[in-house]
C-alpha cells in the first residue's frame, strides 16, 4: 500500500469536515505524514458598477484574518485528536480548482475531505466540489460523508 506523506484536507468549517480531519488524523499518524488543513476562500462574483466594491481594504483584511483564525483553531482540533505534524493554507479562488491546483503544486499524496451529501436537485443547482476535486486531482481523494442529523 502507498505511504501518505503529505495529506490535504480541504475544510469550510461545517460539520462535513468533521469525518475528512478525523480520517487524516489517522493516516498521517499511520504513516508519519504532513497533513495540510486547506480553506478556500470563494469570493463571489458579484455584478457590481464600475468603482464598487464588495468589501474595503480593511473588511477583507478582517476577513481573511478571520478565516485564518478559524484555520488555526481547526489546526489546534487535529493536534488534540492526535496529529503530529499540521499545517494550515488560506487560498482564493474557485475552491475545486484551488484544492486542485494546490494538490499539484505540492505534490500531494492524498486529499481528504467531506461531502455535504446534497439531494439530487442541490446537488444539480449548486454543484459539488468533492465531485470536481475527484475528476481532476493530481492523486488519490477519499471522501468522507457526515453522519446524517435528525431534521
Amino acid at each position: 500500500m502507498k505511504s501518505f506523506q503529505n495529506i490535504v484536507v480541504p475544510v469550510d468549517f461545517s460539520v462535513q469536515s468533521a469525518p475528512a480531519i478525523e480520517a487524516a488524523v489517522d493516516l498521517s499518524r499511520r504513516y508519519d505524514g504532513l497533513m495540510t488543513l486547506v480553506h478556500v476562500y470563494d469570493p463571489l462574483a458579484y455584478a457590481l458598477p464600475e468603482g464598487y466594491v464588495l468589501f474595503t481594504p480593511s473588511q477583507f483584511e478582517q476577513l481573511m484574518a478571520a478565516l485564518q483564525q478559524q484555520l488555526e483553531e481547526t489546526r489546534k482540533t487535529a493536534v488534540e485528536l492526535g496529529a503530529l505534524r499540521v499545517d494550515t493554507r488560506l487560498l482564493q479562488g474557485f475552491p475545486a480548482e484551488e484544492i486542485k491546483d494546490y494538490a499539484a503544486r505540492s505534490g500531494v499524496d492524498l486529499i481528504v475531505m467531506g461531502t455535504h451529501g446534497r439531494g439530487m436537485l442541490k446537488h444539480l443547482l449548486l454543484g459539488s466540489v468533492a465531485e470536481r476535486v475527484v475528476r481532476t486531482a493530481p492523486c488519490p481523494v477519499l471522501t468522507l460523508k457526515a453522519p446524517q442529523t435528525i431534521k
